[in-house]
């Protein structure tokens, strides 16, 4: 269970994950040693998974995003092992998510422009096993994009 002092830490860390340990014990009012064993404690417990960078798509040349809204044939047991195992392989999806309702799955998919969208979708989704309907979303522009809890 985290205590107040965990969750200031992981606070001030999810505002800036380069903070040092000395940052983080100045703003956490602790010492550094103290930050630098419930950092070890926090990663070896699972609260702490990685830290990410995060790249500017459009700078890189990706100027397409997709959310494709897929729903399964599952009808075959197999069939969200199946899609998940091959939908996995392609490398232009960065995100998979599964859901309870009409929709099954939403893949997340990045292209450097339409003509390469295309390509993806026909070489590589349109080909994924067990697919019953797909429903593509083109995102137009990003509002809030926040994954820091509310700690």
């Amino acid at each position: 269970m985290l205590d107040d002092l965990d969750k200031r830490i992981l606070r001030y860390l999810q505002n800036d994950p380069e903070s040092s340990v000395a940052k983080l014990a100045e703003e956490a009012a602790t010492t550094p040693s103290v930050v630098s064993r419930r950092l070890a404690t926090l990663q070896e417990s699972g609260y702490v998974l990685g830290h990410e960078l995060v790249l500017d798509w459009s700078a890189l040349g990706f100027e397409v995003q997709v959310s494709l809204r897929v729903t399964l044939d599952k009808t075959e047991p197999s069939a969200f092992n199946d899609f998940l195992r091959e939908a996995r392989k392609i490398k232009e999806v960065l995100e998979i998510q599964t859901f309870l309702g009409m929709v099954d799955v939403r893949l997340s998919v990045v292209a450097r422009d339409m003509e390469h969208y295309q390509q993806v979708y026909r070489d590589f989704i349109l080909v994924l096993p067990h697919i019953s309907d797909i429903e593509a979303l083109m995102h137009i522009s990003t509002i809030k994009m926040d994954r820091r809890l509310p700690i």
